[in-house]
């Protein structure tokens, strides 16, 4: 049904607003699977890591912006060539969707080698530039050298993924993130602890360990991506109905495609680096305020993302929806589906909010066995909550924004949120009111943000100029 109804908007065929709506679900769900299942990853490994100790916890915690920044890196180079695949499959072109996507993965690869030695370069003192304690930058150190090995993988998975998605098939890339989680999990328990006799329904069984610890947990997570990133690229490249490598179809490098892939890219990538640089930022404001509050900033953080997960599946899915209905020519259905999606995305993060704030004790326990550090995570993530309905609106409204190719003027006002509110309310508030105050400065720059993307949304511009046939309504 899924494929009939994004063929019906293909062919420029009238979608009532019940299919609309069922289109956007069909999309979103799956889409939310696969991001729930990345944090919960985070999860597994905060939670197998918190089993050491504060320090242990810490050390992570420390770098786990500059990570982020990382892979926002991948993310930004894919979407360049994802948003113009989906385009060219709702204009009908799926022979030029090929040969972009043999193109985009050929660039993606290279940029990410290009980030790995970077990141491989740069371990031995980032934490130490990040202000972290002396007795956990070693261990700071060593995760983060082993996350750089990791990209290329990590960014084949996000192409690859990503590919996939903006095709309309959301459902596989779900499936094998959700199995990369119970890779992780097997890969995890090996790596991080040394050998042991556990117990499981009442059975002791003896487990193999190697004992590596923070580095175990960072190796772990990467043998689980090196082989997700092989399936999906093998779903990619042989199964899927429309990209599939064709006989005789031979790559073809077109100026204007790379163009146009940067064009996208370049901003996003800005964003990332805006939006990572302040995370870092905040990381050297919370530094000062010793190793629980980091511990505890970095659990709240890994908490509170897997109630925001929704708004990014939705956001995934309306670049879909929005590609396609450029592609197609539906610019009418464009603004309708844009509102729609975003209005969806409030709404389900609205009740993710409540949930936060009820259930903040508990997500925070999961991960930290540490007393101090549950009261301060519990806190900081009822103040959070606050913020989940206008954080969707960024969310989704950014998805819908990509989907158009509109990336320059969302990413300046996602500086300007960062680097205008947050960064300097949290470094003011910090001082006085510790970790909460960093916590209510992010709350309140989430919902200056949400504003800013809304009156966008509101506007024209974000569509105009777009590629596609135009069709009737």
């Amino acid at each position: 049904m899924k494929q009939n109804l994004l063929e019906k908007m293909r062919k420029g065929e009238r979608l009532a607003f019940g299919q609309q709506l069922l289109l956007i679900f069909q999309l979103s769900i799956p889409a939310i699977m696969a991001q729930i299942s990345s944090i919960v990853m985070q999860y597994i490994d905060a939670s197998m890591v918190g089993q050491l100790g504060a320090k242990d916890s810490a050390s992570i915690g420390l770098v786990s912006s500059s990570t982020w920044l990382m892979g926002g890196l991948c993310s930004a180079a894919s979407i360049g060539f994802t948003v113009q695949i989906a385009q060219r499959i709702g204009a009908g072109e799926e022979r030029r969707a090929r040969n972009i996507m043999r193109q985009g993965l050929f660039a993606v690869l290279l940029f990410s080698g290009l980030l790995f030695l970077a990141g491989a370069g740069m371990s031995v003192f980032l934490p130490r530039w990040l202000g972290g304690e002396e007795e956990i930058c070693k261990n700071a150190s060593r995760y983060f050298f082993v996350y750089a090995l990791s990209l290329p993988a990590i960014q084949m998975n996000n192409a690859a993924g990503g590919m996939l998605q903006c095709s309309g098939n959301m459902r596989l890339p779900s499936v094998l993130h959700i199995f990369m989680c119970i890779l992780d999990v097997i890969f995890n328990s090996v790596l991080i602890f040394p050998a042991r006799k556990m117990s499981l329904f009442g059975l002791e069984f003896f487990c193999p360990g190697a004992g590596l610890g923070v580095a175990g947990a960072a190796l772990g997570t990467a043998l689980a991506e090196i082989f997700v990133a092989s399936l999906m690229l093998y779903f990619l490249l042989v199964k899927s109905p429309m990209l599939h490598l064709r006989k005789g179809e031979k790559t073809r490098f077109i100026r204007e495609d790379f163009r146009r892939a940067v064009k996208i890219a370049v901003p996003v990538g800005f964003e990332q680096v805006v939006m990572c640089g302040a995370q870092i930022m905040s990381t050297k404001i919370v530094a000062p305020l010793g190793t629980v509050a980091i511990a505890a900033n970095s659990f709240s953080v890994t908490a509170e993302s897997l109630c925001y997960m929704p708004g990014y599946g939705i956001g995934t899915a309306a670049t879909t929806l929005i590609g396609q209905s450029i592609g197609a020519g539906r610019k009418d259905m464009t603004r309708r589906l844009g509102w729609l999606t975003t209005g969806l995305g409030m709404a389900v993060m609205a009740g993710s909010g409540v949930l936060l704030y009820a259930f903040a004790p508990y997500m925070i326990g999961i991960l930290s066995p540490d007393e101090a550090i549950r009261t301060l995570g519990t806190k900081v993530l009822r103040i959070e909550a606050f913020a989940e309905p206008m954080y969707a609106a960024s969310i989704v409204a950014s998805g819908v924004f990509r989907g158009a190719g509109d990336t320059l003027i969302p990413s300046c006002m996602n500086f300007f949120s960062m680097w205008a509110v947050r960064i300097p309310l949290g470094a003011f508030l910090a001082p006085r009111f510790g970790l909460e105050g960093v916590w209510i400065a992010m709350c309140l720059e989430l919902c200056v943000r949400g504003i800013l993307f809304l009156f966008r949304l509101a506007g024209k511009r974000w569509h105009q100029g777009t590629e596609g046939k135009r069709k009737s309504a």
